[in-house]
């Protein structure tokens, strides 16, 4: 008897290999939600950029702005990245674009809260990591989003 044998069953798949049975929904012939979320992209990069502000500035009015300086690249990563995690929770699919919007809106509240004034280039690798952990935070979600292989059993 033939052990990769495949039935269909409903809306699922058996699947037999080896001494196991596995349960895989079937594909879908509907085109998946690809419209951008750009409510929850404002309020991601909203979050990101206050939560930056909240964690680095009491910090930096107590230690100077040279410890800013220091704190705001790896910080701006970091929240961009949390913020584009939180995005990409309830999205299907385009998550690493969505990640990058997430990075793009944060940068520009705070250009719109220094209504544009001359940065130091800390702050400009900053924006910059923004964007980078913005989209790094959507990879990680499409990674977590997408279906591993199915692994052969090993007696």
């Amino acid at each position: 008897m033939d052990d990769h044998r495949v039935y269909q069953v409903d809306y699922f798949r058996l699947a037999r290999y080896n001494r196991g049975w596995f349960y895989v929904r079937r594909a879908s012939s509907k085109m998946t939600n690809t419209t951008i979320q750009w409510a929850r992209i404002l309020l991601g990069g909203l979050l990101a950029e206050v939560a930056l502000i909240v964690a680095i500035a009491p910090l930096g009015l107590r230690l100077g702005e040279n410890f800013l300086h220091y704190t705001a690249p790896p910080g701006s990563f970091v929240m961009c990245f949390l913020g584009a995690l939180w995005v990409c929770r309830r999205i299907e699919s385009h998550f690493i674009l969505h990640g990058t919007l997430v990075g793009v809106v944060a940068a520009l509240i705070y250009v719109a809260l220094t209504r544009g004034q001359p940065e130091p280039l800390a702050y400009i690798v900053a924006h910059a990591l923004k964007l980078v952990g913005g989209a790094c935070g959507g990879l990680v979600a499409q990674r977590r989003r997408s279906p591993s292989p199915p692994q052969p059993a090993h007696d």
